[in-house]
């Protein structure tokens, strides 16, 4: 009997057909970055937390890669969450360095600053010369960020920040941080120059996901901020949740790609392992678990896709976000740790990378809106009911 040569689980599809050509380059491009500079290195920055971030922002070249103007290079949306797709099947820490600078701080700045800040800021955190983060998450007030209590009060052309964030990535190393916080009873953005008196952003430690990232506390204490430090187009809850929609939106690219390195990893791992005198890999019940999984990622990845095309065409809606979001990340970390069953008692150590992906997805099935948050976002588009309260 003669056997066929595996095809690997993104060809199982052939999803290369919906791609353009411009595209694919930029996608192989980001692949190429991680095998060379990314691969080699994760598994001992996972183990001893930490990440050379200053070094690979400046190396990256994809920061924002997704918006015009401003040294931004303007790519196709579906572009940018291919880039995604192979940063986080290298590590969900470096996807989550690029979704921050570019889809929150970066596109904060964009779509609300003044023509001084994009000016001032975009060229710099496009180059990685400079580091940004988004606090908006509150020690008390996650999923609910209409109750966050950090204040902003006018003292004469100035404004005075008062208040804490909490799980903010790029927080201890970043130039720059997008605060958003209570001002007149709304909820205005701010440009906090890191250096400025009064900011301070406690790394926290004795993480067990994503510890290939920097996160941190950002903790504002009578912070004096100009007048123009305000982004003058952002007014409400409204403009915080834009900025979260796009880090979703990247995330429903990046999620697959983890699960993808975990299901390649398992592949080859059962075609060479022999156990009971033939390889793993071919037992029937290996290979309905290889099945299962391949489906469901090329199921994430198609819809993925699907909403690429519509992000690219301007149609997008936050619910078909969600709906992307809620779904690759489920099945990314359900992924993930049926791979670990194929690896047994190999896939708990670091000389495989499913453990780290699993782990890894337990930050990413929660952060960027937890399941439950987007389980009520497309269930109110279908009811027109919010069930939020």
């Amino acid at each position: 009997m003669t056997t066929r040569s595996p095809i690997r689980p993104w060809d199982l599809l052939s999803l290369d057909d919906e791609i353009g050509d411009e595209d694919k380059d930029i996608r192989d491009t980001v692949r190429r970055f991680c095998d060379d500079r990314v691969r080699p290195h994760v598994a001992t920055w996972f183990e001893q937390a930490r990440l050379p971030i200053r070094d690979l922002a400046r190396e990256l070249g994809v920061l924002g890669m997704h918006l015009h103007g401003y040294g931004c290079a303007g790519t196709s949306a579906t572009a940018y969450g291919l880039a995604c797709h192979e940063l986080e099947a290298a590590d969900s820490g470096i996807r989550s360095l690029v979704s921050v600078q570019g889809s929150l701080a970066m596109f904060a700045v964009h779509r609300f600053g003044s023509e001084d800040h994009k000016r001032q800021w975009l060229p710099e955190l496009a180059t990685g010369r400079a580091i940004g983060c988004f606090g908006l998450t509150e020690p008390d007030h996650g999923s609910d960020p209409a109750g966050l209590r950090t204040t902003a009060k006018r003292d004469g052309a100035d404004w005075i920040l008062n208040g804490s964030k909490m799980w903010i990535t790029n927080g201890s190393a970043a130039d720059v941080a997008v605060v958003w916080a209570r001002a007149d009873e709304r909820i205005r953005g701010f440009l906090v120059p890191t250096g400025t008196k009064g900011f301070s952003a406690p790394e926290i430690t004795r993480k067990m996901s994503l510890r290939a990232s920097v996160t941190s506390q950002l903790v504002l204490e009578d912070v004096r901020l100009p007048a123009d430090a305000v982004l003058p187009e952002a007014e409400g809850l409204s403009g915080p949740l834009s900025c979260l929609n796009e880090a979703r939106y990247g995330i429903v690219f990046g999620a697959p790609g983890a699960a993808r390195e975990c299901l390649e990893t398992a592949i080859d791992y059962a075609i060479e392992r022999p156990v009971f005198g033939r390889s793993l890999a071919g037992f029937q019940l290996t290979q309905a678990k290889l099945a299962d999984m391949a489906v469901e990622l090329g199921k994430a990845m198609l819809l993925a896709l699907r909403l690429g095309r519509l992000k690219d065409a301007g149609r997008i809606s936050p619910h078909q976000i969600s709906v992307g979001k809620l779904n690759n990340v489920r099945e990314s970390i359900a992924i993930a740790r049926e791979c670990r069953t194929v690896l047994a008692a190999n896939g708990i150590t670091l000389d495989y990378p499913v453990i780290r992906h699993a782990g890894n997805l337990e930050s990413v099935l929660t952060y960027e809106g937890t399941s439950e948050i987007h389980q009520l976002t497309v269930g109110q588009a279908l009811t027109g009911i919010g069930a939020f309260k």
